[in-house]
């Protein structure tokens, strides 16, 4: 680990100058300068000084960095199309049922429907990119169009439908789908 390098993204990141960083720390700007160039090392009472000036905790400045993947692209969706139902599901997230909020692309056919979901703990977040849709809630109907979105809470049994097709972002938490 470049431990002086780290020290010197972090305290641009927090947007202070070395002078700033040395005075927090009660430091000198050449040695701030010294430690983010390699060329000495800090104490450890000395880092943790410096860490809690940046407000970073030493188990996160030295955490290692997650491998797993932050960007996605649609050869990495999942996608099922379910003929009776008209409609095309599309998990734009890989293996996004591990995760609190499970994103997907939801295409709705003329006539198409999803699959009715019984009341459930949790959020459900929707943004619609093509057409309109009709949120069944309950007993409640509600509809929403190209550019409107839609949020509830999943305590009733629920469902969409679409006279004319329609293409949106659907967020489920957690995954029900």
């Amino acid at each position: 680990m470049n431990i002086g390098l780290k020290l010197k993204e972090l305290r641009i990141l927090k947007g202070l100058t070395q002078e700033e960083l040395a005075d927090r720390a009660e430091l000198s700007k050449g040695f701030i300068s010294q430690v983010e160039r390699n060329l000495t090392s800090p104490s450890i009472a000395t880092l943790m000084d410096i860490l809690q000036c940046l407000g970073v905790s030493t188990a996160e400045f030295f955490a290692e960095p997650s491998e797993e993947p932050i960007v996605f692209g649609k050869a990495d969706y999942f996608e099922k199309y379910d003929p009776d139902l008209k409609n095309e599901i599309k998990w734009i997230i890989p293996n996004a049922q591990k995760n609190m909020m499970e994103p997907i692309l939801l295409t709705l056919e003329a006539g198409g429907e999803t699959y009715p979901d019984n009341p459930h703990e949790g959020e459900e977040f929707g943004y619609v990119l093509q057409g309109g849709i009709t949120i069944h809630l309950g007993n409640q109907i509600y509809r929403a169009k190209k550019g409107e979105s839609f949020y509830f809470s999943p305590d009733k049994k629920h469902y969409l439908t679409s006279k004319t097709g329609a293409v949106l972002l659907w967020v489920s938490s957690p995954p029900s789908f």
